[in-house]
């Protein structure tokens, strides 16, 4: 079977990379006026985690989360579980080095958030991206779960919005003005040569292409989103459709088997198929093997397009699974 001859009806929406890249747009212009007011650039480590409250909640939360995914640790001094949950928040801000934003928020001083955002208990955590919050988990969770969670926010965030977030410069001091970044691009030969390649079936070409731009350009939402459709068509075009279907048949709790049949389903444009297999399979497995199906699970999402309704569902049936 060719996979040009597979049907992608339903899979791979160009309005949605047309949206996905004028989201783009609007957030860098959005950084480009924080810019103009020393806020975008290179911060320090330091500036990673801040306190807010209700009086620097606008600046602070809404506005930065224009230029950066920022996560909202609601928390008390009294709270035990708190102080078993920041610690590993604060320190993952570090470590995904200016993906995220955490803003600590004392519940005890700022009871006017906690009643916005609906917070029942606490350690409760939620985030805003683009000025729109959801929440992401409450009480202490494992740290595997925690990472996952926020892998797939930084996801939504780039898919979505075009949010590549901040530069850190570990030599710079803590609360000082940044010098603007420098958008990067453009890229229409590059992208306009994916198309053209994988129009005509050459996918390791349009492969290439994409990550030619995204080498240069990490958050092009463009070729974030060609890449996962040609790197989809790579990995199905020598399989044998029978035998993958079989192999996923006999062997339900295996990752690797239930990953490929993924693949045929959402090129065959079974998209809710793909979907409930990937999530029913995050449920059987542990360890490496549920990381690599949530990851791809994750990438299938970016092929559908992240505004599409069945993402949306899979999205929260993803986190149920999760957690």
């Amino acid at each position: 079977m060719q996979p040009r001859n597979m049907s992608m009806s339903g899979v791979v929406d160009l309005a949605a990379v047309k949206a996905a890249q004028e989201a783009k747009t609007k957030a860098e212009q959005a950084r480009a006026e924080t810019a103009r007011h020393g806020g975008a650039g290179a911060v320090s480590p330091a500036d990673l985690v801040i306190d807010v409250d209700e009086a620097g909640f606008e600046r602070d939360v809404l506005q930065r989360s224009a230029e950066v995914p920022v996560v909202i640790d609601f928390w008390a001094e009294w709270c035990q579980p708190c102080k078993q949950l920041s610690p590993v928040l604060e320190r993952l801000a570090v470590e995904y080095s200016g993906r995220f934003l955490l803003a600590k928020i004392d519940v005890d001083a700022n009871q006017m958030l906690m009643q916005q955002f609906g917070v029942q208990g606490i350690p409760a955590v939620f985030a805003v991206v683009a000025g729109q919050a959801l929440p992401l988990f409450q009480g202490a969770a494992p740290e595997q779960q925690i990472r996952e969670t926020l892998d797939q926010l930084v996801q939504v965030a780039e898919q979505r919005f075009g949010l590549t977030g901040l530069v850190v410069d570990p030599d710079a001091e803590p609360g000082a003005q940044p010098e603007p970044a420098v958008p990067a691009g453009p890229y229409d030969a590059l992208l306009e040569a994916a198309v053209q390649a994988l129009d005509a079936g050459d996918f390791g070409g349009a492969v290439q292409a994409y990550k030619n731009v995204l080498g240069d350009d990490p958050g092009n939402s463009e070729a974030k989103l060609g890449l996962a459709q040609a790197e989809l068509l790579q990995r199905v075009q020598g399989m044998d459709p029978q035998a993958v279907r079989r192999d996923a048949a006999e062997k339900p709790a295996d990752a690797e088997a239930q990953i490929a049949a993924a693949d045929l389903d959402l090129v065959g444009g079974h998209v809710e198929d793909a979907f409930g297999r990937l999530i029913e399979t995050v449920q059987r497995t542990a360890g490496d093997d549920r990381d690599a199906v949530r990851r791809r699970l994750l990438e299938l999402f970016e092929v559908v397009g992240i505004d599409d309704p069945r993402v949306v569902g899979a999205r929260r049936a993803l986190a149920r699974a999760l957690f």
